[in-house]
This record gives structure tokens, C-alpha cells and sequence, in this order.
């Protein structure tokens, strides 16, 4: 994340539907050197940001508790928030980095693309259509709660597009896939200052 090597935040959330802490380590390029952990209690949910983590190159840990008796909604979103802000967090601390990031993830019948704008701006477009509604228990409706929930706090703006698919399973993990390769590009360091990345010598 930084030209000088790798960045880390830690952040925590805490409100009376969930309990979060996250540590977010960016700038260690190789697949697997960094540390993932992720407990949610929700195990399709950890399956997705541990995808999301090894292929977008940054050590995650998650510890997260949440109202799911209620509804896996809160934690969900919750997370989203508190992963937004902690990549918004370290592009703050950053110096240039390449702004764009665009990737094209296939996973068997599933083809989908993720875009990323470091641009300050927050923007979702979210066009995926799940033939099933639920990946085991986890209702496949939250995949966009909870990227809008990183968007609005990341300030990216981030097109998601699951191009077709007939496992739902399958389409969303190509969509985190997809997300993670995008990020990892969009947050490579690049040289010169934070102004360069826009031709109007300012991201916003």
C-alpha cells in the first residue's frame, strides 16, 4: 500500500447488533505471506473474505460477532464498513498509488469482473443474478449489502458484474475473487504524489 514497503491499520466496531476488530496488512506482494484469520460465525461469509484476502495479496484478521440468530444482515454490512474503512484509512497514510484495478475471474460455469476507482468518490454498480438464493445458510442478497457497505466507507468507486453462472456458490466466489485481484491492482504503489493520480492534480 505504501511506497515505503508494507502499511497496517487495526480497527474495531462495536455496537449493540455487532462486535468487530480487523486488522488489514497491505503491501506484501506474494499470495499466502500474509496472515489470514477470518471468524464471522458465518462460514460462507469467511470462505468469501479469505478468496477476497489471498487474492487481492493483504493479510486479514477478522474477530466478528453478531445478532445472527436475528438475521446475518448486521454483521455482514458491519463488516463491509469496518474493511472499507480500514482500506480508506491506509490510502491516507499512502503516497500515489495506481488508482485503477480491473479483473476477470472465471470459476467453473461462473464468469465475473470487478472494476475499482480509487477516486474518493463513492459509486456501487452490482449486477449479479444468483440462480440460488442461499450458499448453504448465507442468503446471497447480503453479497451487495456488504460491498456497498465498503464502498461507502473505502470511497471507491467499484463496478461488480457476475457475467453469467449457473452455481450461485460458484458466481459469488468468482465476484470476491474478482474483487480482490482488482484491489491488489488498484492499490499497487506508484511513483510521484497523490496528485499525479488525477489529471486535475487532485483525487476527489
Amino acid at each position: 500500500m505504501s511506497n515505503a514497503g508494507t502499511a497496517a491499520v487495526s480497527l474495531s466496531r462495536v455496537t449493540k447488533e455487532t462486535d468487530i476488530s480487523l486488522s488489514l496488512e497491505y503491501g506484501v506482494n506474494e499470495p499466502g505471506a500474509s496472515s489470514v484469520s477470518v471468524d464471522t460465525g458465518a462460514a460462507f461469509f469467511d470462505h468469501m473474505l479469505g478468496a477476497l484476502a489471498f487474492h487481492g495479496r493483504f493479510g486479514l484478521v477478522i474477530k466478528a460477532k453478531g445478532d445472527i440468530d436475528v438475521d446475518y444482515h448486521h454483521l455482514v454490512e458491519d463488516t463491509g464498513l469496518v474493511l472499507g474503512a480500514a482500506f480508506h484509512e491506509l490510502f491516507q497514510r499512502s503516497g500515489a498509488v495506481e488508482r485503477f484495478g480491473y479483473s476477470v475471474i472465471p470459476m467453473d460455469d461462473a464468469l465475473c469482473e470487478a472494476a475499482v476507482d480509487v477516486a474518493e468518490r463513492p459509486f456501487l454498480v452490482y449486477r449479479a443474478d444468483f440462480p440460488q438464493a442461499c450458499a448453504g445458510t448465507f442468503p446471497l442478497c447480503l453479497v451487495k449489502e456488504f460491498f456497498q457497505a465498503f464502498t461507502q466507507k473505502a470511497r471507491v468507486n467499484l463496478h461488480l458484474i457476475c457475467r453469467y453462472g449457473e452455481n450461485s456458490h460458484h458466481m459469488a466466489e468468482a465476484l470476491f475473487k474478482a474483487f480482490g485481484r482488482a484491489l491488489a491492482a488498484a492499490y499497487a504503489p506508484r511513483n510521484g504524489e497523490r496528485g499525479d493520480m488525477s489529471s486535475k492534480g487532485a483525487v476527489s
